[in-house]
């Protein structure tokens, strides 16, 4: 029994050891993940650190280290904490599809509200393993088995795979324009004309930016929301024909 839980103990995840209670009853782990959180909203990954952090708290580093072991094991909690926002429809909606477009759409949204959340999923350790996560998971394939898919599995990662790697663009995008300090439309239209000439000798890219230059520089927003729910469709066209073939 030792030697299984030294193993454990060795698992570099927050999910994986036991929570130590706090001599400093002001200071807990929750407060420093919403502090962190703060933090990672107005500044990003980069600006996050644990001395940082513990000047925010009032507090010594070392009073941090009590509760979160690494910067790592605080981006795992940090991800977990904001999966709480995303919802997920009933499994027995009417209509799968539509439930799991609200899924994907309420994914987007979180992660916009909080733009390093998907450049981190990747690398956030074990994050999968917290129980927002666990729950987010478990709504999804609840739904899709309620739907009849044999492999809810594979629907859930042909879902995420998408809304992350849209959300990941998205996000980068949002921080750039944040940072020139320019509005969305603006910082678009002075992006264009370099834009025109790096797709000019390419005839399809050409024409998609000719079609959408009006709207890029009049309503950015609408435009990224109509973006990301075209390919969603198709996304989930392609379950909804799995679901149609027998044997599939």
């Amino acid at each position: 029994m030792a030697a299984r839980t030294t193993k454990q103990s060795s698992i570099p995840s927050v999910w994986a050891r036991p929570q130590r209670e706090s001599d400093q009853p002001a200071l807990s782990r929750a407060t420093i993940v919403r502090e962190a959180i703060v933090m990672l909203d107005a500044e990003g990954v980069e600006a996050l650190s644990m001395r940082k952090l513990a000047t925010r708290l009032n507090a010594g580093a070392a009073s941090l280290y009590r509760h979160v072991a690494t910067k790592d094991e605080l981006m795992e909690l940090a991800v977990d904490e904001v999966a709480a926002e995303i919802h997920v429809p009933p499994a027995d909606s009417p209509d799968w599809r539509a439930a799991v477009a609200q899924a994907a759409h309420s994914f987007r949204t979180t992660a916009l509200r909080h733009p390093w959340l998907s450049s981190v999923l990747g690398q956030a350790g074990l994050a999968y393993l917290g129980p927002n996560l666990m729950s987010y998971s478990e709504r999804l394939a609840a739904l899709f088995t309620t739907a009849g898919f044999p492999d809810p599995g594979g629907a859930i990662d042909a879902v995420l795979s998408y809304v992350i790697g849209m959300s990941t663009t998205e996000g980068a995008w949002l921080i750039t324009v944040a940072r020139s300090g320019e509005t969305e439309a603006d910082f678009i239209a002075r992006l264009m004309p370099a834009a025109q000439q790096a797709v000019a000798d390419h005839e399809h890219l050409a024409k998609g930016y000719a079609q959408t230059e009006e709207v890029a520089t009049t309503d950015p927003a609408t435009m990224r929301d109509t973006k990301f729910a075209a390919a969603l469709d198709i996304v989930l066209d392609g379950l909804a024909l799995r679901l149609k073939t027998p044997g599939s």
